[in-house]
């Protein structure tokens, strides 16, 4: 009982903390996001809101400098107020350019199994073969392409050789959750599972985000929205298991299940990562304990006005 002094959704909820009513969901990849797109487009057909997806010809968004970080913001700023804005794109700072803070939501997704599904993303035939042809780029050899990921772990392949406080993969490897929480500065953000990059982002979380949800809890993870963003979010719940959730969107059929073992081996080296997505888990359900909290405390009013007007009637 002594959380109920300490846990109270609306000291919770950064909803009320923005400055205008538009929701920026900085998407991480391989964590659903698709699903969660599909689910905000079907809301919006009924809050009479609209989604708006960042085309990204490249994809996802580098690291940007500050007069990219400035035009970014000001477009975001320039949206329509009660829709939703979507992009692969690192946390920005609105306040550090003196601009109005949107609604900040974003998904996760547990690190290890976030780069095991890269791996075999990017090796899916329906992905390399038009980004071929957009961008005019040879056929990958069939060497990487049969690979398996366990195979690539053992072998001690670069891609799969994840060093701490390494800068020289690719930011769209996906190996750095945290990147997308902390922001462009490469100094400070890009170092893997490392400290500062993992206390900035958790910083950023708590500071600046309404929700960061994730599948793996998806019924507390719309719930959370439900409660914390009811604008946008409100009969998400019942929204999503009215047929989304058969619907699973980039579900890869050629991935295959990778053992415990060489998950545990990742596992080694993804130490803060990992710590930064069990701490978005741990506030996400901190945020869910408080909604029932909240809800047994006005059930117990509730019930002790009851009694009141029934001791009253039987004077």
């Amino acid at each position: 009982m002594i959380l109920i002094y300490y846990l109270n959704a609306d000291d919770l909820n950064n909803t009320k903390r923005a400055d205008i009513n538009v929701v920026l969901f900085n998407r991480v990849p391989k964590t659903g996001s698709v699903q969660l797109i599909e689910l905000m487009r079907n809301l919006g057909k009924v809050h009479n809101f609209d989604v708006d997806v960042d085309p990204q010809q490249a994809g996802i968004r580098p690291l940007l400098d500050e007069y990219e970080e400035s035009d970014f913001i000001d477009n975001v700023e320039n949206i329509e107020d009660g829709n939703i804005f979507v992009s692969h794109v690192n946390y920005l700072n609105f306040t550090k350019y003196d601009k109005p803070r949107p609604i900040y939501i974003n998904m996760v997704r547990d690190p290890v199994e976030r780069v095991i599904s890269w791996y075999y993303y990017i090796r899916a035939p329906w992905i390399f073969v038009p980004n071929r042809r957009k961008n005019n780029r040879p056929m990958p050899n069939a060497q990487w392409v049969n690979t398996e990921f366990d195979q690539c772990v053992m072998s001690g392949e670069k891609v799969c050789t994840f060093i701490e406080g390494s800068f020289l993969e690719r930011v769209g490897d996906h190996r750095r959750q945290t990147l997308f929480f902390c922001g462009h500065n490469e100094r400070k953000c890009m170092p893997f599972n490392s400290q500062i990059p993992l206390e900035i982002a958790k910083r950023n979380v708590e500071k600046e985000y309404a929700v960061v949800g994730t599948w793996e809890d998806t019924n507390i993870t719309l719930t959370v929205l439900e409660n914390y963003i009811p604008h946008y979010f409100k009969g998400a719940t019942k929204m999503y298991y009215s047929g989304l959730n058969n619907d699973i969107q980039n579900s890869n059929p050629m991935k295959p299940i990778i053992s415990e073992h060489i998950k545990d081996l990742v596992r080694k080296n993804f130490t803060r990562e990992i710590e930064f997505y069990q701490f978005c888990r741990q506030r996400l359900h901190k945020q869910y304990l408080a909604l029932r909290l909240d809800d047994l405390m006005k059930a117990d009013k509730t019930l002790g006005e009851f009694n009141n007007i029934a001791r009253a009637v039987k004077r």
